[in-house]
């Protein structure tokens, strides 16, 4: 299991590294002479047709309603995993995240309705800072070595994965835009198949991709965003064969193969699509406006304070337990490194002014600036908290 981890916490920290780089790549770019080549790029035609289907997009929608998709099945094939035999399989285990992750999504949440209140527009962007960045924060981590105890990257990685959870649930109820009801009869029957292959024991994977493309049109189609076919999909592939047999087992498997393709090209990619910010037609008075200033306090305070208090109060009352071998001051690092929304922060703001161009880009930079300061903090804490000898696990 330590192994295990361990790889995975390696792979999650060396994309998060790669993530910083192709950010400040994208944002020289975009206010650079080569601008105007960079928005082309993204706004590049694609068309797919097949009879009385049609599908036209830009690159930089394909890139965010289509290879998000895997990115969202990763996700999704790590939860199942994680709730089946892994680090949120047993209350023990999942209790101290998941107050954790509750106080970070409810926080922030709060922190910008209270700038934005009154402006119904505005309010749509509730959920932008209640997200957190696994690959950025774990990478922040990874700079800190041996400084930072195996249990305490656990605790971070097991409270990240829960905030997915909360940001997969927003997105669906929050996030759809007019539904089209055969369109969602169809992909509820796609998903009806996908489940019935499950209980029949089926663990090829092509068959399972082949039937997931189908329900990833269906769901765009019908309104409801299409990155959560991935996370339908993940839930419906077995963990285990017939045999039960652990080392086959078609999770594992298809996790395996699409980690790295998601870590080092798909989230790069979505970084260098949407953190492209051109400062130059930002004025900066706009800044301190009711959604950057929710974004960016929501992010910086709402995810520290929230994770803390929350985390704090679940082990006085017994509700859960510290992490091993970690003390307050580090867990207080770790609330700040929460606060580093950037690609989920994104994802989330793509959909939330998705046709409302009132912010400009103010709603992009605030993510970047609440991240990094975030980032900032969160390292500077842990890099000179006190620490003990890291933990088996």
């Amino acid at each position: 299991m330590k192994i295990l981890v361990n790889n995975f916490i390696k792979n999650e920290s060396s994309s998060g590294i790669i993530l910083i780089f192709v950010t400040i790549f994208a944002l020289i770019l975009r206010n650079s002479a080569l601008s105007e080549y960079y928005y082309e790029f993204l706004h590049i035609p694609i068309h797919f047709s097949a009879n009385n289907l049609e599908i036209s997009k830009p690159l930089y929608l394909w890139i965010n309603d289509g290879l998000m998709t895997l990115f969202f099945l990763v996700v999704g094939l790590e939860i199942k995993r994680e709730l089946i035999a892994g680090h949120l399989s047993s209350w023990e285990k999942i209790s101290l995240p998941t107050f954790a992750a509750i106080g970070g999504m409810l926080c922030p949440a709060l922190i910008y309705y209270f700038f934005n209140q009154g402006d119904s527009n505005a309010l749509n962007g509730w959920a932008i800072p209640t997200a957190t960045d696994i690959a950025f924060s774990l990478g922040i981590l990874s700079l800190l070595g041996k400084r930072v105890p195996v249990s305490l990257k656990i605790f971070l990685m097991a409270l990240a994965i829960i905030d997915d959870i909360g940001a997969i649930l927003i997105i669906a109820v929050f996030y759809t835009s007019n539904l089209s009801i055969d369109a969602l009869y169809i992909s509820l029957f796609i998903i009806g198949i996908l489940f019935f292959m499950n209980r029949m024991g089926v663990s090829t994977i092509s068959l399972y991709s082949i039937v997931g493309i189908l329900l990833w049109i269906t769901v765009l189609k019908s309104g409801v965003h299409a990155t959560l076919a991935g996370i339908i999909l993940a839930f419906a592939i077995p963990l285990k064969t017939k045999k039960d047999d652990k080392v086959n087992s078609p999770i594992r498997h298809l996790e395996n193969n699409l980690h790295y393709w998601v870590s080092f090209f798909i989230l790069p990619l979505f970084a260098f699509a949407n953190a492209g910010v051109d400062l130059r037609d930002i004025d900066f008075t706009k800044m301190t406006e009711g959604v950057p200033l929710g974004i960016m306090l929501g992010l910086f305070f709402g995810k520290q304070f929230g994770v803390f208090i929350f985390t704090y109060l679940a082990v006085k009352l017994k509700l859960a337990k510290i992490p091993k071998c970690t003390n307050w001051t580090q867990i207080y690092g770790i609330a700040a490194l929460t606060g580093i929304g950037f690609t989920m922060s994104l994802f989330i703001d793509s959909l939330a002014f998705m046709d409302d161009t009132r912010y400009f880009y103010t709603d992009r930079l605030a993510i970047l600036i609440g991240s990094l300061f975030s980032g900032i903090l969160g390292y500077l804490i842990l890099r000179f908290a006190k620490s003990q000898k890291a933990c088996n696990i």
